[in-house]
């Protein structure tokens, strides 16, 4: 029994010390690599700059009131239509007590005036039919008539101002009704019946009541990184990529470049914008994610090759011909200058230095 179990370690390690031998032998032995072979075609290259952005209306206005108070309607709801002059919502005016009762106090004085002037100039109707009176009496009593009862009619006015925003008089000029001042679509209404807002004046923005804009005026606003601004000029075609539109490519032009960069994460930016041009059965709507592409250059029916086919040392630009055949064991490979031209970032332009003949060491395979 010792005997064989001997024989049985000697053979184990017989057998690992073979297997590290073996293991170790093609360790040493130089690896095969096996490269992809690609030849020059001819073909179309298109060189682009990206500049990722929104959609957005060219118009976009805030409608706010004129006048403080509570909402007391909201005619209109996002997503529809309105033309300009439309009512969007009214408010209800809150009188401050203290103008309320200055005002009505100016009404009660009025109307006492009115009253006095009144009478007088009843009086002197008599005497001036009677001749006790001159013209010119006469005509001062009707003068002094006519601006008692302009006082008042100003006092009336000034207390309904006060009370409910608007003179009966005037009510088509009301303040209290909000309109839209443009054409467009309503993007937003961020107010509630009840809501109290605040007028616009030159301390203060306003509550917003809308938001209008006309959806059929768009442009593109983007940002385009500042190696790539100086190759772009205002006139150049944009083709536009929409992610909420499937299948959807927009047209649109270059307008503006922004002659001042901001920086984004320490990365120098200048904003661009283009005009979209939108077809009638196509519904864009504001703020949508866009990626536009501007071609900044082309070459049509010229030689190239993957860019991983390319290696370069220094200024100089080289390839590997194959010179073995395709169907050999061992590839091999003859380094040879080139020139390239023009890169759309997987095919580069190759115009000197290669033939559609000859066969180019591509990425590797194994």
């Amino acid at each position: 029994m010792k005997k064989f179990l001997k024989i049985a370690l000697a053979v184990l390690f017989a057998a690992a010390l073979l297997g590290t031998f073996v293991f170790l032998w093609k360790k040493t032995r130089p690896v095969k690599v096996v490269y992809q072979i690609v030849a020059p075609i001819k073909d179309t290259l298109r060189q682009f700059v990206v500049a990722t952005g929104k959609v957005e209306p060219r118009d976009e206005v805030l409608i706010k009131p004129q006048i403080s108070g509570i909402i007391s309607e909201v005619a209109r709801e996002a997503g529809t239509m309105v033309r300009k002059g439309e009512v969007i919502a009214t408010v209800k005016v809150i009188p401050e007590m203290g103008q309320l009762n200055s005002a009505e106090s100016r009404v009660n004085v009025a109307r006492i005036s009115l009253d006095q002037t009144q009478r007088e100039h009843a009086r002197n109707v008599e005497l001036h039919e009677q001749g006790v009176i001159s013209n010119e009496e006469f005509e001062q009593s009707r003068t002094a008539l006519q601006k008692a009862e302009e006082e008042m009619q100003n006092a009336q006015d000034n207390l309904e101002i006060v009370q409910n925003g608007i003179a009966s008089r005037k009510a088509e000029l009301s303040n209290t009704q909000i309109r839209s001042t443009i054409d467009g679509m309503i993007l937003d209404v961020p107010i509630k019946e009840g809501n109290s807002v605040i007028q616009s004046n030159t301390f203060n923005d306003g509550t917003t009541i809308a938001t209008v804009a006309d959806l059929s005026n768009m442009i593109f606003r983007g940002k385009v990184d500042e190696t790539d601004v100086s190759k772009l000029k205002e006139g150049m075609d944009v083709q536009l990529t929409i992610g909420a539109l499937q299948n959807v490519s927009l047209k649109a032009q270059l307008e503006y470049i922004s002659p001042k960069a901001t920086e984004e994460n320490g990365v120098v930016m200048f904003e661009v914008k283009a005009a979209v041009i939108i077809p009638e059965d196509v519904f864009v709507r504001a703020g949508y994610s866009s990626n536009a592409s501007i071609m900044i250059d082309s070459r049509e029916n010229v030689f190239t090759l993957p860019e991983s086919a390319i290696e370069f040392e220094g200024d100089k630009t080289f390839v590997y011909v194959l010179t073995s055949p395709e169907n050999a064991d061992e590839q091999t490979f003859e380094k040879r200058e080139v020139k390239i031209g023009l890169s759309d970032g997987i095919k580069v332009e190759v115009s000197e230095g290669v033939t559609e003949a000859d066969k180019i060491r591509g990425s590797k395979l194994l």
